[in-house]
């Protein structure tokens, strides 16, 4: 179960350093071996590649009718491994498409990670603050 935030940068080639909290695990139960892809919200997805797996048979199995999000998510797919650093290269297609450039927040889902550009995330934040909470939430209480 991964959760909590983690604040990052890239380096000059693209790279992020997992972590160390997330890094044992990634390497010890999965060999490091990841696979990115895009979301529509603006962020990009990482996730185990077991985790992954599962996921890529479930949205290859979608209809005709939900090819572009094929597309989005598969068609955006990377398979990456951690480097003797403990680091993964995110693609400079992936980087774009999603505006990370230097200061990004790793955020952990549960079953996988979100990557953001700090920037964008904490306007993504407040614009859901502003706009309140869904009602699906309203019974929601800790």
């Amino acid at each position: 179960m991964f959760q909590g935030p983690s604040a990052l940068n890239l380096d000059a080639k693209g790279r992020m350093s997992i972590p160390a909290r997330y890094r044992d695990a990634l390497s010890e139960q999965f060999a490091g071996r990841v696979t990115l892809t895009r979301h529509p919200d603006g962020c990009l997805l990482l996730f185990p590649r077991p985790t992954w797996e599962s996921h890529r048979e479930q949205i290859a199995a979608w209809p005709i009718q939900a090819r572009d999000w094929k597309r989005i998510f598969l068609g955006n797919a990377f398979d990456v491994e951690l480097d003797s650093a403990g680091r993964i290269l995110i693609a400079p297609e992936l980087r774009n498409a999603v505006g990370i450039e230097r200061d990004i927040m790793l955020l952990g889902m549960g079953s996988h990670f979100e990557i953001w550009d700090a920037g964008r995330l904490a306007e993504n934040e407040a614009n859901a603050k502003a706009a309140g909470a869904p009602d699906v939430l309203n019974n929601f209480s800790f």
